[in-house]
């Protein structure tokens, strides 16, 4: 994709004492008392931010953070506390700048925190007048959230059409590297790993890889499903009959482009949803009436794992089993271990699948973790994120 760069800007030296607006996702979870659990966000960061400052520029860093109420501002809506995390991180105090939209004063090489942004008036609708205002307050706007890429709100998309120069971050430049490289120049074959609890929710995403991947692999309920179109008895597992077309339909568009949905020959069966539930492997052609196919069975796993092995990139999005029990564990465990073990360029994304990853210890054996949820679904269902578009559309001039 043809974007401006920040990185490129920075080494050009044309960051140099200009006011710069960084756009992060800092969307961090916090408990009662508003303490931070998880700051991976704040982490992935750290860099771009670094860049800038490095670059001798004075910068300007905003996010949203929950889901706080426009032009109502609340204690719980605030930054403070990711700015104090981001100052032990960079080693520095990080002021928090609230009422920022009609002017902020930082210097060359100082940084400020600006208030979660979602507080402002016009925000989600992309307001046009919000949007020229925060672009008066930059000479260079960076996008490096990701996980907005597919949200055209003010601080995303109407900033980056009004400010002078509007780039990518390295954080948000790499999302765009690992997802040109796995979806529009893959080496093949190309292996995409598609699973969740419910057909309905990725149809559109199986119905776009459906017309691009060598194989296709389903799991957890959507596979059941697809077993169901496949004429293969379910049980009482977790299905959508009335999609039964829908997955016969990606079935013929797989086979007729010489592709394939394997349909899992054994499964792991349980008579009720437990962690402590007696597991039954069983051929997928002898499932009772009363079963509950919790995970693929071994001769499956092993099958699907010797084909990632042969893969030149493997996109992946979703446990193929219910991983959280031990029992029914070991299909995504297989899986997982056989994208780390491949020689394949792969790309993972979902909350799910980076849980999955994180458990098995594999995180650097994957070629790109994605950070956004939403934003690598849409991605995956074929949608040009508005955050792509209108930083290509910017590069163009």
């Amino acid at each position: 994709m043809n974007v401006i760069r920040f990185s490129d800007l920075c080494a050009n030296g044309q960051a140099s004492g200009k006011r710069v607006f960084i756009r992060a996702d800092l969307n961090v979870p916090q408990d009662d008392a508003g303490n931070i659990t998880e700051d991976t966000r704040i982490r992935a960061s750290v860099p771009c931010i670094q860049m800038a400052l490095q670059a001798g520029a004075a910068v300007m860093v905003t996010s949203h953070l929950g889901r706080p109420t426009e032009g109502a501002f609340t204690p719980e809506d605030s930054l403070a506390p990711v700015a104090k995390r981001l100052g032990e991180l960079l080693g520095r105090e990080v002021p928090v700048i609230a009422n920022w939209v009609d002017g902020v004063q930082v210097a060359p090489g100082a940084v400020v925190l600006l208030e979660n942004c979602r507080i402002n008036k016009g925000e989600k609708k992309n307001n046009e007048d919000l949007a020229r205002k925060m672009a008066a307050l930059c000479d260079i706007f960076v996008h490096d959230a990701f996980g907005t890429a597919h949200r055209a709100e003010a601080s995303t998309y109407g900033i980056a059409q009004f400010a002078p120069i509007a780039c990518a971050g390295p954080l948000l430049a790499a999302e765009m590297d690992a997802i040109s490289k796995a979806l529009l120049a893959p080496k093949r074959p190309l292996v995409a790993i598609v699973a969740g609890s419910k057909v309905s929710t990725k149809l559109t995403i199986l119905k776009s890889l459906a017309a691009n991947v060598d194989q296709l692999i389903v799991g957890g309920g959507i596979a059941n499903t697809f077993m169901l179109a496949a004429g293969l008895k379910i049980g009482k597992s977790l299905a959508e009959a009335d999609l039964l077309d829908e997955a016969k339909a990606v079935i013929e568009a797989m086979k007729a482009r010489g592709a394939a949905v394997p349909i899992p020959t054994d499964v792991v069966t349980a008579k009720t949803f437990a962690a402590d539930a007696p597991a039954t492997v069983k051929a997928a052609a002898d499932v009772a009436d009363d079963d509950l196919i919790l995970d693929f069975g071994p001769q499956t796993a092993l099958a699907l794992a010797a084909q990632l092995k042969l893969a030149g990139t493997i996109v992946w999005n979703g446990p193929v089993g219910v991983f959280e029990f031990a029992a029914f564990e070991n299909g995504t465990r297989t899986i997982a271990q056989a994208i780390a073990d491949s020689s394949a360029f792969s790309i993972a994304g979902g909350g799910d699948t980076l849980a999955a990853i994180a458990k098995y210890g594999i995180e650097k054996k994957i070629g790109y973790i994605s950070t956004g949820g939403g934003a690598f679904l849409e991605v995956l269902e074929g949608k040009t994120l508005p955050a792509f578009e209108i930083l290509t559309r910017r590069a163009a001039g």
